[in-house]
């Protein structure tokens, strides 16, 4: 049988003349019947994805350790707002706090909005976090993060191989004992980079020295308070370290800094993002460029196209950093 009003009033109990008026967006139907009629109707087929009008971008929160303390989202999300204008979407922005009371709650309903597709950045996920999302009725992809079950559409940052071309560049310079600065908050990103800096080290045959990983917390100001409690210790210290990211090298730079280090004479150091904070550090820090505002567009395009082409093809897009090469790394003779 051809899916058709009657059908859908037959699931959800509403008349004919309510779900009319709610498929063609007239007044007088609350926002509640709205989402459950459109549900049933994507169900069943009576709608298909063309009917989508409306992009929004979910923002996902653990603990907010890494969301709430850089600038790096806000540059993503300005390029998501230009290529959701320039494609003629609507874009909406939504927060959903799994630390809140109501959180699976508003993350269904975020997830079931009528006439809307889902980026969910996703930086703070973990695995166990996916399995609500994957009841979506509406088109999703995640940002920022990778479902290894393969359930999902991404575009993420190439973080492994971008800290093996961090350390390799250490190497390059001369750096033979290379230490890691490593987030206590051990998201998805940090964890790939930990592997490429564990590949680049077996590329240049380096030996490891778990000495020189050094965890702290993932906030500028965590990450140095941990530093100045580990340099009391007065421990043997690296020529050079690679920092899971800028705010974690700059946090762990102030801390050495303080205890009267010098970078780069005493101790080489390599971020990954390259914030604006960056370029007017002390010294100026190296980094990893990621094109933030690329990103942004770029999930949008490929939510479009998944819209579109009601494509079923999965796909993980790796968008590639730039190495930016500063004053915090010295070359060593």
């Amino acid at each position: 049988m051809k899916a058709g009003i009657k059908q859908i009033s037959d699931i959800t109990g509403f008349s004919a003349a309510t779900i009319s008026n709610a498929l063609n967006k007239k007044r007088g139907v609350s926002k509640q019947t709205a989402e459950e009629i459109f549900r049933v109707a994507r169900e069943i087929g009576y709608l298909d994805s063309n009917s989508i009008s409306k992009i929004k971008l979910v923002i996902y929160k653990k603990n907010g350790l890494i969301i709430e303390d850089t600038p790096f989202f806000t540059l993503l999300i300005d390029g998501f707002a230009l290529e959701c204008k320039e494609a003629g979407y609507e874009m909406s922005i939504g927060n959903l706090d799994a630390r809140q009371e109501g959180y699976l709650d508003q993350a269904k309903q975020m997830i079931n909005e009528a006439d809307t597709a889902i980026v969910l950045l996703g930086t703070e996920l973990a695995p166990e976090d996916l399995s609500i999302y994957k009841q979506a009725q509406c088109p999703i992809l995640l940002l920022d993060y990778w479902s290894f079950d393969m359930d999902f559409n991404g575009v993420m940052i190439n973080n492994a191989d971008s800290a093996r071309m961090a350390v390799n560049y250490l190497s390059r310079c001369g750096h033979k004992k290379i230490g890691y600065l490593k987030g206590s908050f051990r998201i998805l990103g940090f964890q790939q980079r930990q592997s490429g800096y564990f590949s680049a080290l077996r590329d240049i045959n380096a030996e490891y020295y778990p000495e020189y990983t050094v965890e702290v917390g993932t906030t500028m100001n965590d990450a140095y308070k941990d530093m100045l409690k580990f340099l009391d210790k007065k421990p043997e210290l690296p020529t050079a370290f690679f920092a899971d990211n800028d705010m974690i090298a700059l946090g762990v730079m102030k801390a050495l800094k303080e205890k009267g280090y010098r970078i780069p004479e005493d101790i080489s150091i390599i971020g990954f993002d390259d914030l604006p904070y960056c370029e007017i550090s002390s010294p100026r820090l190296t980094s990893l460029r990621v094109p933030k505002q690329e990103m942004g567009r770029l999930a949008v395009r490929r939510i479009i196209d998944i819209i579109k082409e009601n494509d079923e093809v999965r796909t993980k897009i790796q968008v590639c950093t730039e190495f930016v090469g500063r004053d915090s790394v010295k070359i060593i003779k």
